[in-house]
C-alpha cells in the first residue's frame, strides 16, 4: 500500500512508521503543526506541536528512509477542536477534545487528503485492532488492554475504518514499543507520553476555560434550591467533581456533596450526595456505527463512558432519531458532552454524544 504515516514526535507513531516499512508498504512521513504557537519545548508530557515534537519525528523519518513532510492543520483545529471544547463548556457539557481530534482531523481532514494524494491508508500509533470480517472492517479492542485505546477511536465510521492502518494494535504491551524503538536506534525511545488536553500544556483548564469564555460569579444550590456556595464560573465544573467546591454551607448528613448538574443558562451549579450521580440512562442524537449497523433496533451491548471506565453491560435502543442505553448497573456520574462507546464483545458498535442523563434519584432542584 501507499501508506501516510501520522508522526507527532513520540514513540508510538515512530515504531508504527517503523513496522509499515518493514511491511513492504511505501510510506511517507507527515507531522500535523495543530498550533500556530507552539511552544519551544515540551514540559515533559505536556505540550502540543512543540518545535521539538516536530523535530523528533523527522529525525525518525530520516532514519527510517522515508520522506517527510510537516502540514499545517492549526486552522482546522482551532475551528473543530478547541473552538468546540469552548462552546461544549459554555453549554454546561463536558467534551472530550481527543474524540474530536480523531474525527475532525486525524481520520477526517488527514485521510481526506490523503486519499486525494493517491494515499490508501494513513497510519498512526494508535493501540487498536482491525478486523476485516464478513461485512468489512471491523474496529477491535487493542492486546494490551492497559493501553487500549479503541474508546477514543470510536468515532471512526467504516468508510474511514477501510484506510487506516494501525500496526501497534496486536502488541502485547507499551513496554515491547519503546524496547522496539530503543533496538532500532529511535531517538524517542524513552520519550515520556503525552497526557491531558495537549492544547492546555500548563493542565490548568480552569483557569484556561476562565480566559475563554469569561468567569462569572454564580450560585451553587443544593437538590431542594437552598443557595449552598458561589462559584466564579459555571464552565469550571464538572459532573461528578468533589473538590473545589467551596461550599458554605455543610450537608445535613455531613458527608460530602458532588457536582449534580450544571445549568449555564442561569450560571448556576446543582450539587447532592454521590448516591444522585448514579444514572440509569444516557441518550443521544449524535451516533456513528464503526462499520456495520446494528441489525435490530434493540440489542444488548457493553457500554464504556470515559476512556479508561470499565464497560458496563447495557441494554441500547433506536427511536425517532435517538440512540438511550440503559445499564443493567447505574453509571456513576454521567455528563452531557460525554461520549459513550458501545462494545459487542472487543469489537467496536459505534458511539454517541451524551445530549441527556436520567438520574436513579432525580433532581428536584
Amino acid at each position: 500500500m501507499r501508506v501516510l504515516a501520522a508522526m507527532s514526535g513520540g514513540v508510538d507513531s515512530a515504531v508504527a512508521a517503523a513496522r509499515a516499512v518493514d511491511a513492504g508498504h511505501d510510506v511517507v512521513g507527515v507531522h500535523l503543526a495543530l498550533s500556530r504557537a507552539g511552544g519551544t519545548l515540551r514540559t515533559g508530557s505536556r505540550g502540543c506541536c512543540t518545535i521539538e515534537d516536530a523535530m523528533d519525528a523527522r529525525r525518525a523519518a530520516d532514519l527510517l528512509g522515508i520522506p517527510f513532510y510537516v502540514w499545517d492543520f492549526s486552522e482546522r483545529f482551532r475551528d473543530d477542536v478547541i473552538d468546540d471544547f469552548v462552546s461544549e463548556y459554555r453549554a454546561g457539557r463536558t467534551p472530550n477534545p481527543c474524540m474530536r481530534c480523531n474525527e475532525k482531523i486525524k481520520f477526517a481532514a488527514l485521510l481526506e487528503r490523503a486519499l486525494e494524494l493517491g494515499f490508501d491508508a494513513v497510519c498512526t500509533g494508535h493501540y487498536a485492532t482491525l478486523v476485516d470480517g464478513a461485512d468489512g472492517r471491523e474496529l477491535h479492542r487493542a492486546s494490551d488492554e492497559a493501553k487500549d485505546q479503541s474508546y477514543v477511536l470510536g468515532v471512526l465510521t467504516g468508510e474511514q475504518l477501510a484506510h487506516t492502518y494501525f500496526p501497534l494494535g496486536t502488541t502485547p504491551s507499551k513496554a515491547v514499543v519503546r524496547a522496539e524503538a530503543a533496538e532500532r536506534g529511535l531517538t524517542v525511545a524513552q520519550k515520556p507520553d503525552s497526557h491531558d488536553i495537549c492544547f492546555i500544556p500548563d493542565g490548568d483548564t480552569r483557569g484556561w476555560l476562565a480566559e475563554k469564555v469569561g468567569a462569572e460569579q454564580g450560585q451553587i444550590l443544593d437538590r431542594d434550591g437552598a443557595v449552598v456556595g458561589t462559584h466564579e464560573g459555571a464552565h469550571a465544573f464538572t459532573v461528578g467533581q468533589r473538590r473545589g467546591l467551596q461550599l458554605g454551607v455543610p450537608a445535613a448528613d455531613g458527608k460530602p456533596r458532588f457536582v449534580l448538574e450544571v445549568r449555564p443558562v442561569n450560571n448556576t451549579v446543582i450539587v447532592g450526595p454521590k448516591e444522585a450521580l448514579a444514572t440509569a440512562e444516557i441518550a443521544g442524537s449524535r451516533f456513528t456505527w464503526a462499520g456495520r449497523a446494528p441489525e435490530r433496533t434493540a440489542f444488548d451491548c457493553h457500554v464504556q463512558i470515559r476512556a479508561h471506565a470499565e464497560p458496563v453491560p447495557a441494554r441500547a435502543s433506536l427511536t425517532a432519531g435517538e440512540i438511550a442505553v440503559v445499564p443493567t448497573s447505574p453509571f456513576d456520574g454521567v455528563a452531557p458532552g460525554q461520549t459513550a462507546v458501545l462494545y459487542d464483545g472487543t469489537r467496536v458498535i459505534g458511539q454517541f454524544t451524551v445530549d441527556r442523563t436520567v438520574s436513579t434519584v432525580p433532581v428536584s432542584a
